[in-house]
């Protein structure tokens, strides 16, 4: 038996495949409302938890912001219901704002 030999993939910049793939240009999508609705909310966090704080998934069921550890997340869901004041003066109301601790 003789195999012809498989060219190797050409390897596409990661712009063109995410416009050539509609599962990819999704996640594209709600990558930039994520990093969106987090430019919106970073001037009501404080500064001294902003660093430890970066914009999360979302999805049909709301927006997560993830914290770097448990203290920064139990002052962030403090701040929520300024959070979401903050996105809906911003024209960007999400259905619920999650807060999750993914360590760095």
């Amino acid at each position: 038996m003789s195999t012809k030999p498989v060219p190797p993939a050409v390897a596409m910049p990661i712009a063109e495949a995410l416009r050539a793939s509609a599962p990819l240009g999704r996640l594209a999508e709600r990558l930039r409302l994520s990093n969106s609705l987090f430019a919106a909310v970073a001037p009501v966090v404080p500064p001294a938890l902003l660093a430890w704080v970066s914009a999360g998934p979302v999805d049909d069921e709301g927006w997560s912001l993830l914290c770097a550890n448990a203290a920064v997340a139990a002052k962030l869901r403090q701040l929520v219901p300024h959070l979401e004041q903050r996105l809906r003066e911003a024209g960007q109301p999400v259905a619920a704002i999650r807060i999750k601790v993914q360590p760095r």
